[in-house]
C-alpha cells in the first residue's frame, strides 16, 4: 500500500462515527492480520467481521505487536490498553472501501476493470505481460477480486504508476456497485457469462446486469460478442461509452475468421476496421484463444500497431496462479515462484515462506526486477528494507542490476550475487541450502525454473498436488458450522491424510485451530520438531514413547487403567511436579479403545487419588454419525456418554471438555458439539455425509505424465499375462505410476480410467509396480502430456469407490516416492 494519511484525514476516509484518542504518527499501512504487522508505529489495524471469522477478537494481539491505531466497529467490544486511537465506523469492510475509493480517485492515470465468470485473472496477467513496456502497470495480486481484495489491490496504486488493471468478482447481487465506486474504471473488460454463482441469481440475464455495473463510468467497454444476452444488456446500458466486441460475428469490432489449432498453439486470423491480420498464440485451448481476443482488442484499443501485438501475443506465457511447496535436496524446502517479479508479489510469497518455515533457516532466490517505474537504487532499497522486514537469513540476487546494487543488501547476512542464472546454477554445492526453506522468484526471462530443477528432491513425474486453498476452505466451511465457543480439534495423523502433517499443521495454526490430534507419539514429536506449538492429543501412546510425548508436551489418551498406570509411572520416573494434560477416551460402542461403563467406578476410584494428571478433556468415538440408518444407535451413544460424563465430573472439582463429533457428526448432531469437536476428512474434500459434498473442495490431486505413445494392431497384447488383447488398432499411452506409489492393481483391464486431454481413457492390461498402460486412442494426446488419476475430474470418491475401498485408503496408501507439491494462491 502506498499513501500517507492523518488520523483525521483516515476517519474522513472511512466515513467514521467518532474517533477516540490520538496518534501524531502517520498512517501508511493498513492490515487486518494480527500475524503480518509490518513498522507497527505507521500502521492501523482494521477489525474486519467476517462469515467465519472476527478480527475484533485479535486486537489485543495487534496491540502486543506494536499497533496503537485501531478501526473497529460501533458495536465492538473495546478491550481496556493504554496509548490507543480507536477509529469507530459503522462496518469495518465498508470502511475499507470507502478508505480505497478514497485512494484511487487521488489518481487520474488510465485503470481497466475486468470481470466475468471464468478468465479474469489470466487476462489481467496477460494485459500485464503484454504491456509492460509501455506502461508501470499496478495490478490486483492474484485473484484478489472480493469485496476486501479489491480495495486492498487499489490501495497499491503510487504516483509512479501509469496504468492501473483491477479484477473484481461477485457472488451475490448488490455486490459490483461496491467494486465499481473503488476501482471506477475507464475502460471496462468482461470475459464471458458463464454458471459461475448464477445459483444466487433469478437467471443469466440478473447476473449480467450485475456485472455490468462494474462499467457505470466507463467510457470503453471490451466484451465477447458471441453472448447475445451480454451484448444487449451493453447497449442497453451503455451510457456514454463506446462498446468494442470480438466474436465470429460479423458485426463485431474484430472479428474472427478462422482458428486453426494445433497440438500446442493455435492461429488466429482476424479482422480489424477492414484490416486482416494473424497472430499465433503458445495456447490450443478454447479458453486461451478467446482471452487472447480479448487481449488484442484491448491493445488494439490501446493504439499498439498490429506488428507490435502479434510479436507480443506470440510470447505470451502460462499465469502460474499459485505458489508451489516442493520437498528439496538436503532436507530443504522450496517455494517455487518462477514466473514472475514485482515488489507486490514478492511480499505475498514472503508471507507464505513465513507460514512455512517453521524453524528452518530462510534463504530467497530474487532476479532483477525488470519492469518498474522506481528508480533502481531505490527499489533496491525497498526491497532490501521488505527482506529484513522478514528477517531472511540468506539472500541471492541474480541479475545485471543486483550486482550493480549488491552494496544495498550488506545487511543481509550470506548475500550472493551473480550475473545470470547459469552462473548460480554452475556455482551450487550439494549442501549449499541445507535444510533450508527456500523461496525462488523471477522474472521470466530468467527461467529460474531451471533452478526449481537444480534444488528438487525427487524427479519422479508422478506428483500429489495439496491444494492449501481448498483446505483452508474446507475448514472455514466447517467453522461456519459450529456453535459459539466451540472449539476445534483436527486430526493430522497418518502424515495428514497422506497430505503431509507439517504442511497442514501449519495451515491449520496460521488459521487458529485449537487442537491438533495425531494416532502415535512419533507423529507428535515430528510436528513439534517443525516448530508446530499446538496442544497435540495422542490417540494410541505407546509405553516406549512416553518419555518423548512428555519431553515435548504431547497430551495422550488415556483408555484404560493400565495405560493410565503406564503413564503415571512414566510421570514419576521423569520427576513431572505439574498436572499433565491427558484425554479420556470412553467406549459406548465403538469397542476399539476406552473405558466401558463397568469400569467407571475403578477409574474414579484411581481419579481421585491421584495429583499427577489433569483431564484435558473426556471424548468417545461415534460410530456411524454419517448414516441415517443408524441414527438411533448414535443417539444411545451420546446417551451413554452424557450419562458417563456426568459420574465422572462427580469425582472432578473441575469440568474438562467434553467432545463426540468427527466429521459426520458436525452437520447432523449440532447438538452433540459440547466443548469441541473433532473434524478429519472433511478437511481433505471428502464428505463423512454425502449432502454435503458439494461445498467442499477438492484438495489432492494424483497427476502424472505420459511416458511414451505405442500404435498397436488389432490381436496385439499389452502387459504382463497379454491380459489385455486389443480388438481394433489402439494408441496406448505408457504412464510412470504403478502400485508401488498407490494405483491399486484391482484397477487393471478397463476396471479404472484417468483422464488425458479432457477424456476418460481406461486402464489397459495390468498395472505394474511402476507403470501402466492406458488406451488414449480417443484423443489427441503426445508424449508428455498430463494425466490427472483423480482430482476435480475423476473425484477421489469415484476413484475410491472404482477400487472397491475408501478415500482414507487411498489417500494414506500414495507412496511416499510420490512428490508432494504444495499450491497456494
Amino acid at each position: 500500500m502506498s499513501f500517507e494519511l492523518s488520523i483525521t484525514q483516515l476517519a474522513q476516509a472511512a466515513k467514521a462515527i467518532e474517533v477516540i484518542g490520538n496518534s501524531n504518527s502517520p498512517i501508511t499501512k493498513l492490515v487486518m492480520d494480527s500475524r503480518k504487522i509490518i513498522s507497527p508505529s505507521h500502521a492501523a489495524f482494521i477489525a474486519i467481521k467476517g462469515e467465519h471469522h472476527d478480527g475484533h477478537h485479535y486486537i489485543e494481539d495487534a496491540y502486543k505487536a506494536g499497533i496503537h491505531v485501531f478501526l473497529i466497529e460501533e458495536k465492538s467490544i473495546r478491550p481496556t490498553l493504554e496509548n490507543v486511537c480507536w477509529i469507530i465506523v459503522k462496518n469495518s469492510v465498508e470502511a475499507l472501501q470507502n478508505i480505497a475509493a478514497n485512494h484511487r480517485h487521488q489518481f487520474s492515470i488510465p485503470v481497466i476493470g475486468i470481470t466475468g465468470s471464468n478468465g479474469k485473472t489470466i487476462v489481467k496477467e496477460w494485459l500485464n505481460q503484454l504491456l509492460a513496456d509501455d506502461y508501470n502497470i499496478v495490478r490486483s495480486p492474484k485473484s484478489y477480486n472480493s469485496q476486501i481484495g479489491v480495495p486492498l489491490s487499489v490501495l497499491t496504486i503510487e504516483s509512479s504508476h501509469t496504468l492501473g488493471i483491477f479484477e473484481a468478482g461477485i457472488s451475490l447481487p448488490s455486490e459490483m456497485e461496491r467494486l465499481q465506486k473503488i476501482i471506477d474504471p475507464n475502460i471496462g473488460i468482461i470475459t464471458n457469462i458463464g454458471e459461475a454463482h448464477l445459483e444466487n441469481f433469478i437467471d443469466q440475464n440478473s447476473l449480467i446486469q450485475e456485472k455490468i455495473e462494474l462499467f457505470k463510468s466507463s467510457k470503453i467497454i471490451i466484451a465477447n460478442g458471441n453472448i447475445p444476452a451480454l451484448n444487449e444488456a451493453l447497449y442497453r446500458n451503455k451510457r456514454d461509452a463506446r462498446i468494442l466486441t470480438w466474436g465470429s460475428n460479423n458485426q463485431c469490432d474484430l472479428v474472427i475468421e478462422h482458428v486453426s489449432v494445433h497440438a500446442q498453439s493455435a492461429r488466429l486470423d482476424l479482422e480489424f476496421l477492414d484490416q486482416k491480420f494473424s497472430v499465433n498464440i503458445p495456447f490450443s485451448d478454447k479458453a486461451s484463444v478467446e482471452n487472447a481476443c480479448t487481449c488484442v482488442l484491448a491493445l488494439l484499443h490501446l493504439g499498439l500497431d498490429i506488428t507490435t501485438i502479434s510479436e507480443r501475443i506470440g510470447r505470451l506465457s502460462p499465469v502460474s496462479m499459485r505458489l508451489q511447496l516442493i520437498e528439496g535436496t538436503h532436507n530443504s524446502l522450496l517455494i517455487n515462484d518462477a514466473y514472475s517479479s514485482d515488489l507486490q508479489s514478492l511480499e505475498i510469497a514472503l508471507d507464505f515462506m513465513k507460514r512455512h518455515s517453521g524453524s528452518k533457516p530462510t534463504c530467497v532466490i530474487l532476479s532483477d526486477i525488470l519492469q518498474s517505474a522506481t528508480p533502481e537504487h531505490e527499489l533496491h532499497h525497498r526491497i532490501c528494507k521488505l527482506l529484513m522486514s522478514k528477517n531472511i537469513e540468506q539472500f541471492v540476487g541474480v541479475g545485471p542490476s543486483m550486482i550493480k546494487n549488491k552494496n544495498v543488501y550488506s545487511q543481509i547476512p550470506h548475500s550472493l550475487f551473480f550475473e545470470t542464472t547459469a552462473g548460480l546454477i554452475e556455482s551450487l554445492k550439494p549442501n549449499d541450502y541445507s535444510g533450508r526453506i527456500i523461496l525462488i522468484k523471477g522474472a521470466r526471462d530468467f527461467k529460474f525454473e531451471r533452478i526449481v530443477s537444480s534444488l528438487q528432491e525427487r524427479t519422479h513425474e508422478t506428483v500429489l498436488e495439496i491444494d492449501l486453498n481448498a483446505m483452508r476452505g474446507n475448514l472455514l466451511y466447517f467453522k461456519e458450522k459450529l456453535k459459539q465457543e466451540v472449539k476445534l480439534m483436527v486430526m493430522v495423523k497418518a502424515a495428514g491424510y497422506g497430505a503431509g502433517a507439517k504442511e497442514v499443521a501449519e495451515l491449520l495454526e496460521f488459521n487458529k485451530v485449537d487442537y491438533l490430534a495425531v494416532a502415535y507419539t512419533d507423529e507428535g514429536v515430528a510436528l513439534r520438531q517443525a516448530g508446530i506449538s499446538l496442544p497435540i492429543m495422542v490417540m494410541n501412546a505407546e509405553l516406549t514413547g512416553h518419555e518423548a510425548l512428555i519431553k515435548h508436551r504431547l497430551e495422550p489418551v488415556i483408555f484404560s487403567i493400565r495405560s493410565l498406570e503406564q503413564f503415571l509411572a512414566a510421570l514419576s520416573e521423569m520427576a513431572v511436579s505439574e498436572a499433565f494434560p491427558v484425554h479420556l477416551k470412553l467406549d459406548t460402542g465403538m469397542h476399539r479403545l476406552g473405558f466401558s461403563e463397568e469400569e467407571l467406578p475403578q477409574l474414579l476410584e484411581k481419579l481421585a487419588s491421584i495429583q499427577q494428571i489433569r483431564i484435558a478433556s473426556i471424548f468417545t468415538h461415534l460410530v456411524a454419525s454419517d448414516s441415517p440408518a443408524h441414527d438411533d444407535f448414535t443417539r444411545e451413544q451420546l446417551h451413554s456418554f452424557e450419562k458417563m460424563c456426568a459420574e465422572i465430573d462427580t469425582a472432578l472439582t473441575y469440568r474438562p471438555m467434553r467432545h463426540a463429533c468427527n466429521t459426520g457428526a458436525i452437520q447432523r448432531f449440532p447438538e452433540a458439539q459440547y466443548n469441541m469437536v473433532r473434524l478429519g476428512i472433511g478437511l481433505y474434500g471428502i464428505s463423512a455425509y454425502g449432502p454435503e459434498q458439494d461445498s467442499l473442495e477438492t484438495v489432492s490431486t494424483l497427476k502424472t505424465s505420459i511416458s511414451q505413445i505405442k500404435k498397436i494392431k488389432i490381436g496385439e497384447s499389452v502387459g504382463y499375462n497379454r491380459s489385455f488383447i486389443a480388438k481394433k488398432d489402439s494408441t496406448i499411452a505408457t504412464i510412470p505410476l504403478g502400485y508401488a506409489d498407490g494405483l491399486r492393481r484391482s484397477l487393471s483391464n478397463g476396471n479404472g480410467s484417468v483422464w488425458i486431454d479432457e477424456k476418460n481413457c481406461p486402464i489397459v492390461g495390468n498395472v505394474c509396480m511402476d507403470m501402466t498402460m492406458v488406451d488414449i486412442s480417443e484423443t489427441n494426446a503426445k508424449e508428455g502430456d498430463e494425466v490427472i488419476v483423480f482430482g476435480r475430474q475423476i473425484s477421489l470418491s469415484e476413484f475410491a469407490q472404482k477400487c472397491e475401498t475408501i478415500p482414507y485408503e487411498i489417500l494414506t496408501s500414495i507412496s511416499q516416492r510420490v512428490k508432494r507439491i504444495y499450491l497456494e494462491e
